[in-house]
């Protein structure tokens, strides 16, 4: 009883030191995280959380599921209402399931897709190294133009029209610009492909309007995460332009890749998208005002951020060169001891198997939004960097300014039930 006892304590002890380090204590600049509102945490713990539900609502393979049935079908129309498509599938439990069960649907082993380049952002799971390579198709790279950041054009359709590739993969994971929706719809098209947009990062830009929505300039289906600019609970989601994709890609989700989709997912997801159709304009604006301001701070303080001759960023997130103060494996691990958390990133430049100790840091400014940080903070928050990098104050000293500065950030904004309330009550 006592070795029970002694590990219930540690287990609980090392939960509390999480909650108390990370939301009151650090000021967190990971770009694919986002904390939900008290109320989607509320709906989140339900006795949904128990319960399976295989198969399609309406359709299952268990009984009791007459109630998420009729949540499932709620929360995907209004999702759908704001994307502007009736096709929405709820059920990935992950933006790479999203990718897994489309990609699948679009090729078979030994086909042939082209994806965004790896400098203008595409996630591993478009690649050889992650999902399309476990599937067994072959990923083709389409052009970089790095004056744009972004991809080449006119080599792109040139590619394509080449190639003939079954689709096209657009969006990332390290991602300041749009990318060119239409052209390479378009071009994709010509050749009997489609276009799959992977909005994981600016979903929530996307739902807010802030962003174009792919959707409306040819993408046949956008694969999303609803936990980084969507401040919702992990988890995916896809969304169609036409009902025989849609058709297809739900019957694939189970059971090639799932059984059970996590259910207390849907009702936060639900009020987190009452959330965003309430607040997500006001939200999302602030993200894009903040990132902007972070990225003209952090280059004020003698930081070298990338695309200054392009504006710096157009979403949620920034990049700096780290180059000169030591790398990107060094300087992460710097400021997470200072209580600043970032990640070591792949810059353009770099080779793949940089990937250990890229040049470069990737900074996402949608969590401090979510805590009610705006322009003034995001110069607070450069001036915190550059006295630990570039003026090498005392990781100890910049420390205690982080949780000091913690403390006056301490409730969601945009957020439901009422007055802006605290995660930390529940």
């Amino acid at each position: 009883m006592n070795e029970i006892k002694s590990s219930l304590d540690k287990i609980l002890d090392l939960v509390n030191a999480e909650n108390k380090w990370r939301l009151q204590e650090t000021i967190n600049l990971i770009a694919s995280e986002n904390v939900m509102s008290p109320l989607a945490l509320k709906a989140y713990l339900s006795d949904f959380m128990y319960r399976y539900a295989e198969g399609k609502p309406f359709k299952r393979y268990y009984q009791g599921t007459k109630i998420i049935d009729e949540l499932e079908v709620y929360t995907a129309q209004l999702i759908g209402g704001v994307l502007g498509t009736e096709y929405v599938e709820l059920r990935p439990i992950s933006g790479t399931i999203s990718n897994a069960a489309v990609f699948r649907v679009l090729a078979e082993p030994g086909d042939k897709a082209v994806i965004a380049p790896v400098q203008a952002g595409a996630h591993v799971s478009h690649t050889k190294f992650g999902t399309l390579g476990a599937l067994g198709i072959k990923h083709i790279e389409m052009p970089y133009d790095p004056e744009n950041m972004n991809v080449n054009i006119d080599g792109a359709v040139k590619l394509i029209e080449e190639v003939k590739p079954k689709f096209a993969v657009l969006g990332g994971s390290v991602y300041l610009f749009p990318h060119p929706v239409k052209e390479i719809a378009d071009a994709i098209h010509s050749v009997g492909g489609k276009l799959v947009y992977d909005s994981a990062h600016v979903f929530g830009l996307i739902f807010a309007g802030k962003w174009r929505n792919p959707l409306h300039h040819g993408a046949d289906a956008m694969t999303a995460s609803t936990h980084k600019t969507f401040p919702g609970p992990q988890g995916g989601l896809i969304a169609f332009t036409e009902k025989d994709l849609y058709k297809k890609v739900s019957k694939t989700i189970f059971p090639w890749f799932l059984s059970n989709h996590h259910l207390h997912r849907i009702p936060a997801l639900a009020i987190t998208a009452l959330e965003m159709i309430q607040y997500g304009e006001e939200y999302a604006g602030q993200i894009i005002k903040n990132a902007k301001t972070l990225a003209e701070a952090l280059a004020s303080e003698g930081f070298k951020v990338i695309g200054e001759h392009l504006g710096y960023t157009q979403s949620h997130q920034v990049l700096v060169d780290v180059r000169e103060l030591g790398g990107g494996a060094k300087t992460a691990k710097l400021l997470e001891d200072a209580n600043i958390i970032v990640n070591k990133n792949l810059l353009p430049w770099d080779p793949p198997e940089a990937v250990k100790d890229p040049s470069g840091l990737r900074l996402g400014v949608q969590e401090v939004t979510r805590w009610g940080m705006k322009e003034d903070e995001m110069k607070d928050i450069a001036r915190l960097m550059a006295e630990l990098l570039i003026h090498k104050k005392p990781v100890e000293d910049v420390r205690r300014k982080v949780i000091e500065f913690k403390k006056n950030y301490m409730t969601i904004h945009y957020a439901l039930d009422g007055e802006v309330t605290t995660i930390l009550d529940l």
